[in-house]
């Protein structure tokens, strides 16, 4: 279980699965070519293998401060259909990772979704007696009001209206979400960042505590290879113009500073920095 310290504040990996031997052009984005991929050597071995497939992730984060355990994304969920093979009905040990963090489900109370796509928001509810309930019953549900209403009017996306269905809808029939500005502030420690492009409202989350910073990307990025290829946009990008001048508008912000970057896609060792590589960057994984 990987953790990190940020000041007071800790940060927790809570896996619900990995995934190797991506081909990143069939699966994600399809510039990410296994030839592509072999040319981008400091690659291997953590974030791709030597046949350029690449390795992915997906976790959650929780964010200890000295006042509040916040869950920033809750992943793909259990029982779950979703027309995908690789996501559908899963049956993964999520909620005992959490609990191995010494953090039962209960004693959340914050959940943040950076965007609402399926491996975002599916742990948000589980299935009780056939109905879907809230997943982390004492806890906000904080959505930013732009994303929350635009999957909400969505009739053109079959999947997302489920996902919104089973894994938004009841949190909010609950009473327990709380839609938000993209600069809102969670805690002293902790506050929402706008990074648009891979969906309308999409937010990363910003960790600052004690001269010490941190930002727990989302998906404005899915894979350390966008570093050196920003232009490289995946399949689901809402809009792909205005999500590539967010990753090199972040990415020029971050490089050669001290602030520690987490991807929430990125496998372990999952944090790094970002620095300056010629006319591109690279991601340097803290080991």
């Amino acid at each position: 279980m990987s953790k990190w310290r940020i000041g007071a504040v800790t940060v927790t990996r809570i896996l619900e699965m990995e995934h190797e031997g991506i081909v990143g052009s069939e699966f994600l984005m399809p510039d990410a070519t296994p030839e592509a991929v072999r040319r981008i050597a400091w690659l291997a071995p953590h974030f791709a293998d030597t046949e350029g497939r690449l390795k992915m992730s997906f976790h959650a984060f929780l964010v200890e401060t000295p006042t509040a355990k916040i869950l920033v994304d809750t992943c793909i969920g259990a029982d779950k259909e979703r027309g995908i093979p690789d996501l559908d009905r899963l049956q993964t040990p999520f909620l005992e990772n959490l609990a191995a963090a010494n953090c039962p489900r209960e004693s959340v109370d914050t959940v943040l979704c950076t965007h609402l796509h399926i491996d975002h928001v599916g742990w948000n509810t589980m299935r009780v007696d056939g109905r879907w309930v809230p997943t982390f019953p004492n806890a906000r549900f904080l959505l930013h009001e732009a994303e929350f209403e635009y999957w909400r009017a969505q009739k053109d996306d079959h999947i997302h209206e489920i996902v919104f269905a089973d894994s938004v809808k009841p949190v909010w029939d609950a009473g327990l979400v709380s839609l938000v500005a993209t600069d809102y502030r969670v805690c002293e420690e902790v506050r929402l960042v706008p990074t648009p492009g891979h969906t309308p409202g999409h937010v990363s989350v910003l960790i600052s505590s004690q001269g010490e910073e941190a930002l727990i990307t989302g998906d404005f990025v899915h894979h350390p290879c966008q570093f050196v290829h920003p232009e490289w946009g995946t399949v689901a990008d809402s809009d792909r113009a205005q999500a590539v001048t967010t990753r090199r508008t972040k990415f020029g912000e971050f490089a050669d500073s001290p602030i520690l970057v987490l991807g929430t896609h990125f496998m372990p060792p999952t944090a790094g920095r970002v620095v300056r590589d010629g006319d591109a960057f690279r991601f340097e994984p803290r080991v």
